[in-house]
């Protein structure tokens, strides 16, 4: 599998379907006693209009969607459910497994498994030993969804902080239906043969982040450019700081004297515990004016809260374009 870049979900390769119908809403849930304690009204994911997943969900190149788009949890609400959207015409099954990974600087986000430096290693503090989760394989009838239960268990003696692990439903493959090597390549032999054959699975993840005790976040901008890619598209790229003990998470809006609204925005961008600062890269809305971001244009970068303070401003920096 390979796991493709976000802040809110980590996508795996594959091909995507789409169709018409209104989702039914399979409610699972951990008995009271298997909690250790009352079992506590939630709320339950939206109901999706015909034909789509629910508003705030996160797709991958599959057909499963999840909501929310990110989850977390606290020393004092330690459960959460997370809706599993089948949107495929024909059933499928899924796998739900609690992996670990690593926000590089660039944003990507990486097996913590695959990484060598110890250094590295040491920085990620994992929620995977602090995690239950319920069922671990689900079915999915075509066009329906489920519910998984999350429940976080903190020893009394966890040192205050921001935990952080994923959450992956991947596409259990079909027990037929995969295509040879040679077939693949257009070079299979005559006749019946042994080869291998491919079964790739598709999923996607989304964070569970665990907030232990009280948490810190000081977020800046810097190292702010008007620039254009290789193939000639214009751009902002910045660079977002972060100090403390909390990830930031939030949306970005480039403003510029003279227009209403932004000429660049993005949404969902995260800095995680593990790194200091990450780059970005937002596209500048092919319909603004070229005025606006030329040469002597005073620009404004707005880092907006979507996590701990919706809609506080987490960072703000003037810019003049040289």
């Amino acid at each position: 599998m390979e796991f493709l870049k976000t802040d809110t979900a980590i996508r795996v390769r594959g091909n995507y379907r789409s169709a018409g119908f209104m989702l039914g809403l399979a409610v699972w849930a951990l008995p009271a006693a298997a909690l250790g304690q009352q079992a506590q009204p939630e709320q339950q994911p939206p109901a999706a209009a015909p034909g789509q997943a629910p508003e705030g969900s996160v797709g991958g190149m599959g057909d499963v969607n999840l909501y929310p788009k990110r989850v977390v949890l606290t020393d004092r609400d330690r459960t959460a459910t997370i809706g599993l959207y089948n949107r495929a015409d024909a059933t499928g099954d899924y796998d739900i497994t609690i992996t670990d990974m690593t926000m590089l600087p660039d944003g990507r986000l990486v097996d913590l498994g695959t990484v060598n430096d110890p250094a590295v290693k040491a920085r990620v503090k994992t929620a995977t030993s602090l995690l239950r989760w319920s069922p671990h394989r689900v079915t999915l009838p075509a066009n329906e969804a489920q519910l998984v239960r999350i429940m976080v268990r903190v020893p009394p003696d966890l040192p205050p902080g921001e935990y952080r692990s994923h959450f992956s439903a991947i596409a259990v493959p079909p027990q037929t239906g995969g295509i040879s090597i040679e077939q693949a390549t257009g070079n299979a032999p005559a006749g019946s043969g042994v080869g291998v054959t491919i079964m790739p699975r598709f999923g996607i993840a989304i964070p569970i982040i665990v907030r232990v005790g009280d948490t810190t976040l000081t977020s800046g901008l810097k190292d702010i450019q008007v620039a254009r890619t290789a193939a000639g598209e214009p751009v902002v790229r910045l660079v977002v700081t972060r100090a403390g003990t909390r990830s930031s998470f939030g949306n970005i809006a480039v403003t510029s004297a003279g227009s209403k609204k932004p000429i660049a925005e993005i949404k969902g961008i995260g800095v995680y515990p593990e790194i200091d600062q990450r780059s970005v890269q937002i596209p500048i809305d092919q319909k603004a004016d070229p005025a606006l971001y030329a040469r002597g244009a005073k620009l404004t970068v707005t880092y907006t809260d979507d996590d701990f303070a919706p809609g506080q401003t987490l960072a703000k920096e003037d810019f003049v374009v040289p």
